[in-house]
């Protein structure tokens, strides 16, 4: 018996902004998530009074201001600017590359001096028709920060050789010969007051929700309980892998409660060098600037993704992406299953781009 209009597979933010709308249209949705809690991949925990972010920093930025407005209906954003820092062979590096970094590589105050010695770079070991990551880098950005800051963060964050990956992975480099440490170029930027399950939460009130559910092992079951399904998992998953495996990368998170104040003075501080495991070690107290006597880290560890684990990021090379337009194209005949969201659209998304996807696909729905 079809109790739901929607049945809403994934409570991430594709699937929880495709409930609210659905709602709001005065539709009936029932969303059901195989994690044990409602968020995805914005879930934060909150772990002796600091919000942590279970999977990954999450920044949110954006230069759409409808977006901006939207998420700002369910949360307070706070002034957090992402400024990350990088750790190579014992010394610290602003990121992104602007003219703190030159200053701190090769010690130069202007920007005519800095572009001299990447140009320089550039013309000396750079590549007209780069093959790979590598050759892309150096011409790009010249040797020194391809060497200090690029190649052994990005080999082991592909578990590759730089030489073995497609050069489209940095098809631009953000340079700035400004003395400005702010990663993101876009108008608006911050992080909800409260953590982001406060946007959660507000997406999703008054709506129905199952967490331990695991839809593709009740799919008859669960199919039958709603008008149309909104599946947001694995495409290639949800067709049982039925033209291989689409690939990913993985991540592990190793969480710490610290007896200490202030543990790198940093939300985000990134580690290089090959011989140390993890891509990046999060405080997460300072996303909120926090004033706790205590702290919590997280290291981030690049795995090799199998299906048991989490997929994170897409490796969109040729291969995958033939077989993506397979499954992209028996999920065009579906007339009862909408596909959305990073995993069901084998998409890196940033969190503004899911939202706007999200109520591109519900305008969609509702405007026919």
């Amino acid at each position: 018996m079809q109790k739901y209009d929607y049945l809403i597979v994934g409570a991430g933010l594709f699937g929880a902004v495709f409930a609210h709308e659905a709602t709001k249209k005065g539709k009936k949705c029932l969303v059901v998530d195989r994690r044990t809690h409602l968020g995805g991949n914005v879930y934060c925990e909150n772990i002796d009074g600091i919000n942590v972010h279970k999977y990954g920093a999450h920044i949110f930025h954006t230069n759409n201001t409808e977006i901006w407005n939207y998420v700002n209906q369910f949360a307070t954003f706070n002034n957090y600017v992402n400024s990350p820092l990088s750790l190579s062979k014992g010394k610290l590096y602003n990121l992104p590359f602007n003219m703190n970094t030159f200053h701190q590589l090769w010690g130069v105050k202007t920007p005519i001096e800095a572009k001299n010695i990447i140009e320089g770079q550039i013309q000396t070991y750079g590549f007209k028709n780069p093959k790979n990551l590598e050759e892309q880098a150096l011409s790009l950005i010249g040797k020194d920060i391809y060497e200090a800051l690029i190649k052994e963060y990005t080999e082991k964050q592909w578990g590759k050789k730089a030489t073995e990956l497609p050069a489209f992975i940095i098809k631009r480099l953000p340079v700035r010969y400004t003395f400005d440490n702010n990663y993101f170029n876009d108008r608006y930027q911050g992080i909800p007051i409260g953590g982001y399950n406060k946007i959660t939460e507000g997406l999703l009130h008054g709506i129905e929700t199952k967490t331990n559910v695991d839809f593709l092992k009740n799919k008859n079951e669960l199919n039958a309980l709603a008008k149309k399904v909104v599946y947001t998992g694995n495409i290639d998953e949800y067709y049982n892998y039925k033209f291989g495996k689409l690939e990913y990368r993985s991540l592990r998170f190793e969480h710490e409660v610290l007896d200490m104040e202030n543990f790198q003075g940093n939300a985000v501080v990134n580690y290089n060098d090959t011989e140390i495991p993890y891509t990046r070690i999060l405080e997460h107290k300072h996303f909120e600037f926090g004033k706790q006597k205590h702290t919590v880290i997280t290291k981030e560890f690049p795995e090799t993704w199998t299906p048991e684990k989490e997929a994170y990021y897409p490796v969109n090379n040729n291969e995958n992406q033939q077989k993506y337009q397979k499954y992209k194209a028996l999920a065009s005949n579906e007339t009862n299953v909408i596909f959305g969201g990073r995993l069901a659209e084998y998409k890196y998304y940033d969190m503004h781009q899911v939202i706007g996807s999200a109520l591109a696909k519900t305008r969609k729905e509702f405007n026919k």
